[in-house]
């Protein structure tokens, strides 16, 4: 038989245990929002950096432009395992429409691969390193 003084600590155990599988699960949700984020940065990257491939028109050009492509549908499909699927077409049109806006009227990209081309490479290069990363991160 338990008593009262036992009970309490038991108690007090399982709230503590309790506290910190919340922590770990919302620890783990900030990890996956993080790196989501960044793939939909990426996906939108990738998007208007083919289009702008596209509408050069330079056949040469046809299977970069089609990578790049590629490379948008990888970031958006898995950025859609960690959120709703129209959640992340939105946030990528509305990424787009920030990055474009970044752009100011210039039609040159030099601004955007600044930022993006390496972080997304390696993103998509190694997605469960950079979740690793996310998950330290947002410890």
């Amino acid at each position: 038989m338990l008593i009262p003084n036992k009970l309490s600590f038991l108690a007090q155990a399982l709230l503590g245990i309790s506290a910190l599988l919340s922590l770990s699960v919302q620890a783990a949700n900030e990890a996956e929002i993080a790196f989501s984020n960044e793939l939909i940065e990426c996906a939108a990257y990738y998007q208007i950096s083919s289009e702008a491939i596209a509408a050069m028109n330079a056949p040469q050009m046809q299977a970069v432009g089609e990578r790049l492509k590629t490379s948008a549908a990888d970031a958006v499909a898995l950025a859609s395992q960690y959120r709703p699927a129209a959640v992340v077409t939105q946030a990528v049109a509305d990424a787009k429409a920030k990055q474009i806006q970044t752009l100011a009227g210039s039609s040159s990209l030099a601004s955007l691969m600044g930022q993006y081309k390496d972080r997304c490479k390696t993103v998509l290069g190694n997605p469960e390193k950079r979740l690793d990363y996310w998950s330290m991160a947002t410890m």
